[in-house]
């Protein structure tokens, strides 16, 4: 019999609960909770690399499952909705040591609720779309306060506001001298980001130009090249789906209903899974208004009819389609080719 555990990861400790060879249970705690501790623990209680760890995909998952997976270990991520599903009725976390040993019992019991493992190339990539995407909505909250220093003190409002004419219309705008000390401060924070974020978008869309199931993605319409890297990193192996409707679920686009016997509310997103997948998705359906695009028709078709009292969201269905897109593109990324390609 092989060595099964689980593991229970958080900031300052690991906590650990494994059945060995033998059969005896072994169960406590590796702190702190570091590459190099772990390292450590796994050389003295499993040194022959026989066994698999179990453990839940919060943040900590990787460097675990990486040093986990270098010494021969089998690892499996769980679904943390799953799980807290079968932890009973309250459905919450109860101590480390439950938590660990909760997804070991579900591992010998065959119940696990595995996840997919990302390779490391996906999560680089995922790691700077993540990046791009934080850089890109701080610069927009700071933008948001020069409009809104506008508004509050009667200047008219400045549209495009990083071009040449939107700076001349702001240097002329009549503001108080605290307001006045704002707008520079926002624009200065504004040319930082900036320093950071144009770089960064060449990154992800020079390795999107490289990667073959990216091209794929770029073919279709609305989707460019940082959507499409942002996308194929979002959605891991596409053909670990095996339809478009698994992907909308996956990227939480399908609509979440709540009803009571004859009682129904308005359905809406979920909004759980990648945000980062899902504004790709949202900004490639968006394109569908553009005469240009095959789905132009469609578009204002659904925008013109009424479901009862709310109007069709015809932007939905065309992310429908982009999920369609990824699904039917399925192009293989393999490490080695990424390696080929470093980013």
């Amino acid at each position: 019999m092989t060595i099964v555990g689980g593991l229970d990861v958080h900031r300052q400790q690991i906590t650990f609960d494994y059945l060995d060879n033998d059969g005896l249970v072994h169960w406590g705690q590796t702190r702190p909770a570091t590459r190099k501790t772990l390292r450590g623990w796994l050389a003295e209680h499993c040194p022959d690399g026989d066994g698999e760890f179990v453990l839940e995909g919060c943040t900590g998952w990787r460097y675990v499952s990486e040093e986990l997976a270098a010494v021969g270990l089998g690892v499996h991520l769980g679904d943390l909705a799953e799980i807290a599903a079968l932890r009973g009725p309250k459905k919450r976390a109860k101590t480390d040591l439950a938590d660990a040993r909760l997804v070991r019992t579900l591992q010998l019991a065959g119940g696990f609720p595995k996840s997919w493992v990302p390779p490391a190339h996906v999560v680089e990539i995922r790691t700077l779309g993540r990046l791009y995407c934080a850089l890109m909505e701080e610069r927009r909250g700071w933008q948001q306060r020069i409009h809104a220093h506008l508004l509050h003190q009667g200047c008219p409002p400045v549209k495009a506001l990083l071009s040449e004419a939107g700076r001349e219309a702001l240097a002329g705008a009549q503001l108080s001298a605290a307001g006045r000390q704002c707008v520079d401060t926002a624009l200065r924070r504004i040319e930082e980001l900036t320093i950071e974020i144009d770089p960064l978008r060449m990154q992800l869309e020079s390795f999107a130009r490289r990667q073959p199931r990216c091209r794929a993605l770029q073919a279709h319409y609305g989707i460019g090249w940082l959507y499409a890297a942002i996308m194929w990193a979002g959605d891991g192996d596409a053909r670990r789906f095996s339809s478009s409707d698994q992907l909308v679920r996956f990227a939480r686009l399908d609509v979440t209903v709540y009803s009571s016997d004859r009682k129904r509310e308005p359905g809406h997103l979920s909004r759980q899974g990648s945000p980062e997948l899902r504004w790709t998705a949202v900004e490639a359906a968006k394109c569908a208004v553009r005469r240009s695009s095959p789905d132009y028709a469609d578009y204002h078709t659904l925008a013109a009819k009424h479901d009862g009292h709310n109007r069709m969201n015809p932007t939905l269905a065309v992310e429908h389609r982009s999920c369609a897109a990824v699904i039917t593109r399925r192009v293989t990324h393999s490490p080695r080719q990424y390696r080929r390609n470093p980013t």
